[in-house]
């Protein structure tokens, strides 16, 4: 299926219920992105979807608003499942599907680990769409807390990374408990041709938005890169990079727990006012972060992966790359945290002698300039 994108100029086409239109434009959307324009007209048509498109450009309104629209808020019965790798990101969605919501009689059950099991299998009972993790939503179907029959959607956001190894055998078992006919919706920046194989296991003949690689690089984001040499002379390269520029926050991206808290501790010597979120603090600990964050009561964030994907904070415009990410589609994920929704941002990528081959390979594979880092930076 195609859509004449060059028709759809408001979100009246849609033909959306007064209620979830009104919180539509109530929560800013005036004209639907791209993929909204693509992917919202499929899955109010009751196809299996698999959607496909640059970090920022507004998948989590697509979603939402299509799962919206299909709810019917008389029925207190679950009818919706929406599942995300990450509490941060099921958090994030949760509250945009509330905030779209707003004016409807909506209820949803957030079931992430840190929410007290008690209180999920409280909720999930009365409500319309169940937002999580893998792990916890598992958990709620093998207690049998709520009545799998109604259920009409299953949407899996960052889908490539839920069809990996770390989640795969949980996203299965939701699967096989849900009904057959369960509309499928999977949402995602990036997705390798061995996922999308995955994928015709278990989903009927999905309407496909898919982008071709080189074109999933984000025009707004301008990219550079500073050749250090070594791993010990970064520290100091990055010091001086928040010397230089004019920065209302930021994101710095490391490969592991051990880099984000060495980080964290030798910014904090130099004065530098700096949060850090990983894998190994409470749910709490992460909540609170990405709470002071967001209000700007700290401008830089150092980050592992878990942070790459999905994370909206309006005021980032800067991406440091301490550590290149492993795997190549992490690359546009952690850019895409800068530059959201068309704004402009910037990505900086330290690299050593080992690693500019692998910088050359991601510039390769997406089309990406990444250009050095120029001596006047005053202007970047």
């Amino acid at each position: 299926m195609t859509t004449n994108t060059n028709e759809i100029d408001s979100f009246d086409f849609f033909n959306l219920k007064d209620k979830l239109l009104r919180g539509v434009y109530s929560y800013g959307f005036e004209c639907p992105s791209i993929i909204q324009q693509q992917s919202i007209p499929p899955i109010l048509e009751k196809r299996d979807l698999i959607a496909q498109a640059p970090s920022g450009t507004g998948k989590t309104g697509s979603f939402t608003i299509g799962i919206l629209q299909m709810i019917d808020e008389t029925m207190n019965r679950v009818q919706a499942i929406l599942v995300a790798p990450t509490r941060e990101l099921a958090c994030q969605i949760n509250s945009v599907i509330l905030s779209l919501g707003t004016y409807m009689e909506l209820k949803t059950c957030l079931a992430i680990g840190g929410v007290n099991i008690n209180d999920n299998l409280r909720d999930v009972k009365n409500s319309h769409v169940l937002v999580g993790t893998p792990g916890r939503i598992c958990d709620l179907i093998n207690k049998d807390a709520f009545d799998l029959r109604y259920i009409k959607i299953l949407t899996m956001d960052e889908a490539d990374e839920l069809l990996r190894q770390d989640f795969i055998n949980q996203i299965k078992k939701i699967i096989q408990r849900i009904p057959q006919n369960t509309q499928i919706c999977l949402y995602s920046a990036t997705l390798p041709d061995d996922l999308m194989d995955i994928t015709s296991k278990f989903m009927n003949n999905p309407v496909q938005i898919l982008v071709e690689p080189e074109k999933l690089s984000l025009e707004g984001i301008k990219q550079y890169y500073v050749d250090v040499s070594r791993e010990q002379w970064k520290f100091d390269t990055l010091v001086d990079l928040y010397k230089s520029l004019k920065i209302s926050q930021s994101i710095i991206f490391v490969n592991t727990i051990d880099k984000c808290i060495y980080l964290h501790d030798k910014l904090t010597e130099n004065n530098h006012t700096v949060s850090m979120i990983h894998g190994q603090l409470s749910a709490i600990e992460r909540n609170e972060v990405m709470r002071q964050f967001r209000v700007g009561n700290c401008r830089i964030l150092i980050a592992t992966d878990i942070l790459a994907r999905g994370i909206d904070v309006q005021h980032v415009n800067m991406v440091i790359n301490y550590d290149l990410p492993s795997k190549n589609e992490s690359y546009l994920h952690r850019i895409g945290r800068s530059g959201r929704y068309g704004r402009k941002g910037t990505a900086i990528n330290l690299i050593i002698e080992k690693t500019k081959r692998h910088l050359s390979d991601i510039a390769n594979l997406y089309g990406a300039t990444i250009d050095p880092l120029p001596r006047d930076i005053s202007n970047i």
